[in-house]
């Protein structure tokens, strides 16, 4: 059996593609530029051009796949539905679908397909600390409007569990709030990657309207920096208490900020 992997090339698709692999699976990585990827991924890893926001053109991807993975995305909004209604057609029998922070129209038609799906719901990123790379390198500081603690995941992580509910029994019609070991507040961020890099590094407060403005600044739009913003101002519950979904699923504790950093200490 063959799983295709949409968003195959982003922050978690590169790693529910290494992690189906590790397993085992054969694995289809859905990306815009084969070519471009084809140094990201082992030989086994079957490249095919395409993105799943335009399902019309995914006729030859989806031949063959029993399972996949949807990465949701801004742009998959309006054609999420007819992307999983297809891939029902095709004969796919196990979904994953990584939510967009909410159950939108992508999440309903995936719960309403009729095949065995799961919901991943993580909270915020360790990728997002990338975000800081820039102004650490230029400048040493980190300049955030907030100081509230966030629990957040590894990527990595979230593929294991993804991985898990493809190929695993027992996951089907659940929705996985999945969470790091700490919630950490962007301070404390600061002192870990502070001593992994071995260097100062300062913490400066800015506004929340300067905040959204930079946001915008880097393209995107007004209503989507002011939830992102929002989201940072308001945490919810979900955001800040540690759950042990990951080590439930996978039989392992989740990785831990530090060990993200260990990883990534090279681009700060």
């Amino acid at each position: 059996m063959t799983t295709l992997v949409t968003g195959a090339t982003g922050n978690t698709g590169r790693h529910v593609v290494a992690e189906l692999v590790r397993r085992g699976e054969r694995v289809r990585a859905l990306t815009r530029n084969p070519a471009a990827a084809a140094e990201k991924f082992p030989g086994e890893v079957e490249l095919v051009a395409g993105t799943h926001t335009q399902p019309e053109t995914l006729d030859a991807a989806l031949d063959g796949i029993t399972r996949m993975h949807i990465t949701v995305t801004a742009g998959l909004a309006d054609t999420g539905p007819e992307l999983v209604r297809r891939a029902v057609d095709a004969g796919v029998q196990r979904i994953t679908v990584l939510w967009g922070g909410w159950v939108g129209p992508v999440e309903t038609a995936v719960a309403d397909s009729g095949v065995e799906w799961t919901r991943l719901e993580p909270q915020e990123f360790m990728s997002n600390t990338l975000f800081w790379a820039e102004s650490i390198r230029a400048e040493g500081v980190v300049r955030e409007p907030y100081d509230f603690p966030s629990a957040l995941v590894h990527e990595a992580d979230i593929a294991a569990v993804a991985a898990a509910a493809l190929l695993d029994d027992g996951h089907a019609g659940r929705a996985y709030n999945l969470t790091g070991p700490q919630a950490l507040t962007p301070s404390e961020r600061i002192e870990i990657l502070s001593r992994a890099v071995g260097r100062d590094i300062a913490f400066a407060p800015i506004t929340h309207e300067q905040a959204v403005e930079r946001l915008m600044a880097t393209g995107v739009s007004r209503p989507d920096a002011d939830y992102v913003v929002g989201w940072y101002a308001a945490p919810t519950d979900d955001s800040t208490t540690v759950v042990e979904t990951v080590e439930q699923v996978t039989g392992r504790p989740a990785r831990t900020f530090a060990q993200w950093v260990a990883e990534h200490a090279e681009r700060f």
